[in-house]
């Protein structure tokens, strides 16, 4: 049991920040109101998503290195999760949106951004399914990788500071730390990003041997089908 403290912890800080982030004062700034609390739960599923897609660039990287079936699944997981938690921060973004810009999705380059990047991650999703060959699969689909990842630091990290946009520190506005956001919020900010974070680590990690358990009984099938 001591080696899963990690989950433990990743649902109590998940469960507090659930909490504290609805009960606890929040700043009373301009147009953002009681909006604010939203801060706890959609930016930490953005805080969430970037991580595990590294995670996933990184057992690409070592797939191509050593062409291993474990790490090609473990790459194509914690994508999967990573694309998991893009959508629950584009939903929860869209509901912000539509109470402080009026429109669930305003004509903004991160908003633009965030929808390419789905597209690109799901076609890498497609891509994965339209090869049939194991090898060629791993090593096309983390080349594939890769590039995604670093589109989605393009589109959603790099242009919107270039250009005009809605999000507070881009495109000239300034950033959530230069507003009045208090050590109360900060006490609740930061458990929620570190509890989302190791909850996404162990979603991907139940979906690694869920597809390492269908890979080898596919395999037991097909050896069963030969010797009969």
């Amino acid at each position: 049991m001591s080696k899963h403290w990690w989950k433990g912890l990743g649902i109590a800080l998940i469960f507090y920040s659930l909490y504290a982030g609805l009960m606890n004062d929040v700043p009373r700034l301009p147009i953002l109101n009681e909006s604010i609390r939203n801060l706890y739960f959609h930016v930490s599923m953005w805080f969430t998503m970037i991580p595990l897609m590294l995670i996933s660039v990184i057992f690409s990287v070592m797939h191509l290195s050593n062409s291993s079936a474990k790490s090609d699944m473990r790459a194509t997981v914690f994508a999967e999760t990573g694309l998991f938690f893009s959508i629950l921060g584009l939903v929860t973004g869209m509901l912000w949106a539509k109470f402080t810009w009026g429109d669930y999705f305003p004509p903004d380059p991160k908003l633009n951004g965030t929808a390419i990047t789905m597209l690109i991650y799901g076609a890498y999703f497609i891509l994965r399914g339209s090869l049939k060959n194991p090898d060629q699969r791993g090593r096309i689909s983390a080349i594939y990788n890769i590039f995604a990842f670093v589109l989605m630091i393009v589109f959603i990290g790099i242009l919107p500071r270039l250009t005009q946009s809605l999000h507070p520190g881009n495109g000239g506005n300034p950033g959530f730390g230069t507003y009045d956001l208090d050590n109360n919020m900060r006490a609740v900010f930061y458990p929620a990003v570190i509890g989302w974070i190791l909850f996404g680590v162990w979603i991907a990690q139940i979906r690694y041997r869920i597809g390492m358990l269908s890979q080898y009984n596919d395999s037991e099938d097909i050896t069963n089908e030969i010797l009969d």
